[in-house]
């Protein structure tokens, strides 16, 4: 029985130039999918973890701050959680100078003295504060105080930074801020209401931004002002995006919190 003869062409064998268009291929292909995997953990995990890390130092600053305003006289109301809050206060409109402020010395670095509401992004908005600007603050703890500058009260700049994408995001809708709109800061003195007066686009180098007197850096401090910076454009760095607002009033925590974040506070 004869055999079969193979009519087929057999294949070519592939020349070396080929060889190495494929093998680059598949390295380019695996580095694109290593970067996929790094903007979402970039985008994605680093949120998630910086949200529970900055949830737990709220909790942790509004039970201490609950126990110091109950430890000075608030009444205890009805169906209180037993943790020191109340919904009754103990000071009345006239009980204190809503014009001279309260105001504690910087802490150390990395600890937590704040919290942040911002009415415009959310009843759910709370974020809390620390001393520092530097990467293991920002990326666990929120928004952080330039060091150097005035705290909540004082004459003069308190200046935070924070993240805009990344590590908690907790300034990504800054360009939804508008004249006019609303920022409280909570410490253990009490409850600063600052308003935004200006917001605009500057460079890396434009420091000023945060000096005591802002709008005259070679002039001296007569306001109590609060600065927010963080990266613009939203997924760049190559700008700053700054919130300039000046202190309104002030009120102890024995008075309540400010009517338009009471919601907040209490949840």
């Amino acid at each position: 029985m004869a055999a079969k003869q193979h009519t087929g062409t057999p294949p070519s064998s592939r020349s070396a130039g080929q060889w190495i268009i494929q093998i680059l291929g598949e390295l380019l292909i695996t580095v694109g999918f290593i970067l996929l995997l790094f903007v979402a953990w970039q985008l994605w995990w680093t949120n998630i973890s910086a949200n529970k890390a900055q949830d737990q130092a709220v909790d942790s600053l509004i039970q201490e701050f609950n126990a110091a305003a109950g430890g000075s006289g608030t009444q205890a109301a009805a169906g209180d959680s037993g943790d020191g809050a109340s919904s009754v206060p103990s000071l009345k409109p006239g009980d204190w100078d809503p014009t001279d402020p309260a105001t504690s010395a910087a802490p150390a670095y990395g600890e937590t003295f704040g919290v942040v509401y911002i009415p415009r992004f959310g009843e759910n908005y709370m974020r809390p504060t620390a001393e520092g600007t530097g990467t293991d603050v920002l990326d666990t703890l929120g928004l952080g105080h330039y060091e150097g500058t005035a705290m909540p009260g004082e004459v003069g700049n308190f200046a935070l930074a924070g993240h805009r994408q990344t590590n908690g995001a907790v300034l990504d809708r800054v360009e939804e801020l508008q004249e006019g709109d609303h920022i409280y800061v909570q410490t253990k003195d009490g409850y600063y209401t600052y308003t935004i007066y200006e917001t605009k686009i500057v460079l890396p180098s434009e420091v000023d931004v945060i000096a005591p007197n802002p709008d005259d850096p070679t002039g001296e401090a007569s306001q109590r002002l609060l600065t927010l910076t963080t990266c613009h454009p939203r997924y760049g760095d190559t700008e700053r995006y700054i919130v300039h607002a000046k202190m309104e009033n002030w009120q102890p925590l024995e008075a309540g919190a400010p009517a338009e974040i009471a919601n907040s506070v209490a949840s």
